[in-house]
């Protein structure tokens, strides 16, 4: 076994290729093993091994630096850079992260978790490296994925121009290459097909065709073997055109080829690409099978790469109702980033293949491509995680709310999301969102309530934001038929006249039951669904203050600027003095682990919410 002999990154550089051959089928295996165990990015990281391993063979880290892009294929990466040991308590609470971070380890240069931003750090760190006259290599590695973000572009245009000396290595895992270099080859077709060559392939085509016996079977060879090189070198031509060397394509599993060009690579000035091929899921054939599946996987059973029998999610509520509302309205369009499977979208997309668009990661692209489909009369649905959305904040702004036009924001994730930690929480939304004009903003209590209120949405005609959590449902029987909820009201779930609990989205039966259970102590708690965040519901508020001492609003958004500081300004504005205290997500970045910790970490869930309402009435 030599994965138990990796301790630190001299025991990898001591091995000959023969012996890392072994490694990686045996980090492969490792990492099945403790992904079924802990969930995670399972595909893309089977993909990277003899890349991973490659890269810190030849490259002196930590002084050379590695930047994952997204930061989800870095699990080979830490095996061998001194956390072998600490690798079975990935993603969990008090483990390792699941993603690059600064804090772990110094070979984690940047904390990544979103997608596209590694060549621009690589450049920015390139300069730093050439201003302080250090020596340092740079690397960037960016999926094929990746390569779809806008931002990948600027910074290769940015990099050419300053001639930064980077590394960017181009994992191409043939899940979405093809088609982005596809739509940017247009452009540089022309190169294949301009007058010079056009002329050139005139005169070869005639002779090659007047070839006697066998001219047409040379011509036809011919002519696949041009579709051939064109497409080898289409990729190759983009890159050099912007001002890198062009090296590959590389084959990503065989460990001599990537030596042999990374030791060549390492020596030349200036930007290079090195355009390296792999298979995500490598050596577990369910990944190979289905990689979409395995990119971000729960924890599974190996030998069938099965999942546990899960719950219905507020994902699939989503997935279900846009179908029902798509087929009674032709309009509807479904647009989500790169993220089809995970918003729920899948089946949309098989049933109206013409009225779902898939923009990659290119979230700006998004949402200024479906306000343009409002204007042209369509009913767009956004379906895009929490914390990606926040990724296209100007066009929200700009491109939809101050034009006022009909795009309905399904913001996934909302909240503490869990295991993948501080890149992934979706806890800015109710923040971003709430202080812009002609926005509706709401969050269900539950599924049924989510199901409306994507019905409700649609009504509107005019933006609207439904946000609501990563999980399991609540469970409650829904209704068959849709049914409008009245814009900006709340619904009181209990009376009591001690203090009013008023909730938002999943803290809602939280906040319910921990009211229930304090009846037995005597304290007797109003609780209202805060459904709407805006508009607010004003007209309870003043009953509220009324009826009541004092009022605790719960949320699962940062507190500030969030939904209590919504219901403050709204008391301060009407001139009404009524104590309010606030819970919701504290000034600080959470880490990673699972989303009950969390919660109960931060007090609010219901024995969080039960002991602050006790400890402000003096009972505790």
């Amino acid at each position: 076994m030599f994965l138990e002999k990796i301790n630190t990154l001299k025991d990898l550089r001591d091995m000959d290729p023969a012996e890392m051959n072994q490694l990686a089928g045996e980090i492969r295996q490792y990492l099945t093993e403790v992904v079924s165990r802990t969930g995670g990015h399972l595909a893309s990281n089977l993909g990277v091994v003899e890349l991973t391993i490659a890269l810190h063979y030849v490259f002196n880290t930590p002084e050379d630096k590695i930047i994952w892009d997204v930061g989800h294929q870095c699990y080979t990466h830490k095996i061998l850079t001194e956390r072998r040991n600490r690798f079975e308590t990935l993603r969990q609470d008090g483990g390792i992260s699941g993603f690059p971070s600064r804090k772990e380890s110094p070979y984690d240069v940047f904390d990544t978790g979103h997608a596209s931003n590694s060549i621009s750090i690589a450049v920015g760190l390139s300069e730093a490296t050439k201003k302080s006259h250090n020596n340092s290599k740079i690397i960037a590695v960016i999926g094929d994925g990746s390569l779809t973000g806008g931002m990948a572009f600027e910074a290769l245009n940015h990099a050419g121009h300053l001639k930064s000396g980077i590394i960017v290595v181009l994992n191409d895992n043939e899940m979405s290459i093809s088609k982005n270099i596809g739509a940017l080859s247009a452009h540089l077709n022309k190169i294949m097909t301009g007058e010079f060559v056009s002329n050139i392939r005139e005169e070869i085509k005639g002779r090659i065709k007047n070839l006697p016996g066998f001219g047409n079977r040379v011509y036809k060879a011919a002519r696949h073997l041009e579709e051939v090189i064109k497409g080898l070198i289409t990729p190759g031509m983009l890159f050099e055109t912007l001002g890198f060397t062009y090296v590959g394509p590389v084959d990503g599993h065989n460990l001599n080829h990537l030596l042999d060009n990374l030791k060549n690579i390492r020596r030349l000035k200036g930007p290079v690409l090195i355009h390296v091929i792999t298979k995500k899921g490598r050596g577990y054939n369910h990944a190979e099978d289905n990689p979409a599946r395995f990119h971000g996987i729960s924890t599974f059973e190996v030998t069938t790469g099965m999942c546990k029998a899960s719950a219905c999610t507020y994902t699939d509520v989503f997935g279900d109702t846009i179908i029902e509302l798509a087929r009674k309205d032709e309009k509807i369009v479904a647009i989500t980033a790169a993220m089809g499977l995970g918003t729920g979208l899948d089946r949309f997309s098989s049933l109206f293949p013409d009225r779902f668009y898939d923009i990659g990661i290119a979230e700006q692209h998004g949402i200024t491509f479906a306000a343009a489909l409002a204007l042209g009369g369509y009913r767009p649905f956004v379906a895009i995680y929490s914390t990606f959305l926040q990724r296209a904040y100007d066009q929200i702004i700009l491109d939809v709310c101050l034009q006022n036009l009909p795009v309905v924001f399904a913001v996934d994730r909302s909240g503490i999301v869990g295991q993948d930690g501080p890149t992934h929480h979706g806890v800015f939304d109710i923040s971003y969102f709430r202080h812009i004009p002609n926005v509706t903003v709401m969050s269900p209590k539950d599924e049924n309530e989510l199901r409306h209120m994507l019905y409700t949405a649609y009504l509107l005609q005019k933006p609207a934001v439904v946000r609501y959590p990563r999980g399991e449902t609540q469970g409650v029987i829904m209704d068959e038929t849709f049914k409008e909820i009245p814009l900006g009201r709340w619904e009181r779930l209990k009376e009591g006249k001690d203090i009013a609990v008023i909730a938002c989205g999943n803290t809602v039966w939280p906040a319910l039951s921990a009211a229930v259970e304090l009846e037995s102590h005597g304290i007797h708690c109003c609780v209202v669904n805060g459904r709407f965040i805006k508009p607010m519901d004003g007209e309870m508020l003043v009953a509220l203050a009324s009826e009541v001492p004092r009022v605790l609003t719960v949320e699962e958004n940062v507190l500030a600027g969030g939904f209590g500081s919504a219901v403050m300004e709204f008391f301060s504005e009407e001139g009404i003095t009524i104590p309010v205290k606030r819970l919701g997500i504290p000034d600080v970045f959470l880490p990673h682990g699972s989303q009950y910790n969390l919660r109960k970490s931060i007090g609010i869930d219901k024995e969080g919410i039960k002991r602050f309402i006790q400890k402000w009435l003096g009972t505790a």
